[in-house]
């Protein structure tokens, strides 16, 4: 019994000196490699997290690298729309056709709440409004592309955004939406294409704003 016992408090020495080894081998190698460690654990919550990508996109686009610049008319890239079956519908299911909207600078933006690149330039859409929302010549049509309308609504309530909600009441011409996430598109008072931009962008910048301005005149 003495031997079995002495064999078993060897053996517990033994173990609890191979733990230290690779605790004090562990906490070397982590103070060597401390930077990379971090930049794994940052990889892991952006590759995980929307609304990490979302902040991590969003520094970026306040740059304002990314941004497109309004056309000019003459512009060779610049293209009257078809506004035929060119409809969006409201929340309350009443429809609007683009044609209607003739005489107003549209802001087209289409989104989705699964899209980190939309996540991070929607508060700075949501800036935007807010200064031009009240204007009588611009006309706001944030639309969501989510399979599930509900989740859209859901996020926008949880941001707490208030941009109007809007859906696709048929199809979009490709001229203005290809099926990229996010596609802003900006028409001028004539109902021709301005800008069209796809991927993230910062839309409350003021040289933004003077562009604007400029076709509201």
């Amino acid at each position: 019994m003495a031997a079995g016992y002495r064999f078993k408090i060897l053996a517990y020495i033994a173990v609890k000196n191979y733990q230290k080894q690779n605790m004090s081998q562990l906490k070397k190698w982590f103070i060597s490699n401390w930077s990379t460690v971090i930049l794994t654990v940052l990889l892991v919550v952006l590759l995980v997290n929307p609304d990490a990508k979302a902040w991590l996109m969003r520094q970026v686009a306040a740059t304002g690298l990314l941004n497109s610049s309004i056309s000019k008319p003459e512009a060779k890239d610049v293209s009257a729309v078809s506004y035929a079956d060119f409809t969006l519908r409201n929340e309350e299911g009443i429809a609007t056709n683009i044609s209607d909207l003739k005489g107003k600078v549209v802001f087209l933006n289409f989104w989705a709440s699964w899209c980190p690149p939309c996540r991070a330039e929607f508060p700075s859409i949501q800036k935007f409004y807010e200064k031009y929302r009240s204007h009588p010549d611009m006309a706001f049509l944030t639309v969501n592309m989510d399979d599930n309308p509900a989740l859209g609504k859901a996020y926008l309530k949880e941001k707490g955004f208030t941009v109007p909600f809007l859906t696709p009441a048929g199809s979009v011409p490709k001229e203005i939406y290809d099926g990229s996430l996010p596609t802003t598109v900006i028409l001028d008072k004539k109902g021709e294409i301005r800008l069209r931009h796809t991927g993230v962008a910062d839309y409350s910048k003021d040289s933004f704003y003077a562009e604007i301005d400029t076709l509201l005149k």
